[in-house]
């Protein structure tokens, strides 16, 4: 991966910080803005599990979680492609467990505020870190699918 990657990684990081902290100077805890009628509102929340609050309350488990990806990416990482999708795949990644990783290190929970109704159904509130989590996650799938999740040999 290259210089861009960690650039890119950090700035999602201070953009997920940056909402999660605005979103917080302005919505008070548990309250809901409508945004768009039964689609989309800025709800916040601060959540101690993970999707769907499951392990609530168990944080540190969370925290591990976060190293344990953190040490696995750093490790398989440089065995793909470097390519500009599998750099978006890595940064994104980083980026968003990182900054969730800051919320439950410093605060105990992370921050969560998007808030969805998509016929009738009420998704788990989320952040942008969360967004780059996935985004990244799908980044990578499509690598593998695409054999680039390992180097090709240097010509001997």
């Amino acid at each position: 991966m290259n210089k861009k990657t960690y650039i890119i990684a950090v700035l999602i990081l201070i953009l997920d910080q940056f909402s999660k902290s605005l979103v917080e100077i302005f919505v008070n805890l548990n309250e809901s803005i409508q945004v768009i009628h039964n689609f989309f509102y800025i709800t916040v929340i601060h959540n101690t599990g993970g999707a769907w609050s499951i392990f609530s309350n168990y944080s540190y488990l969370f925290i591990i979680a976060s190293l344990v990806a953190i040490v696995l990416l750093i490790k398989f990482m440089f065995g793909f492609k470097n390519n500009l999708r599998n750099n978006i795949a890595f940064a994104s990644l980083f980026g968003g467990i990182f900054s969730n990783l800051a919320d439950r290190l410093f605060l105990g929970y992370v921050r969560d505020f998007l808030d969805f109704k998509i016929f009738g159904y009420n998704y788990p509130i989320f952040n942008i870190a969360d967004i780059a989590i996935v985004i990244g996650a799908i980044l990578l799938i499509i690598a593998v699918i695409k054999g680039e999740d390992k180097r090709e040999e240097s010509s001997k």
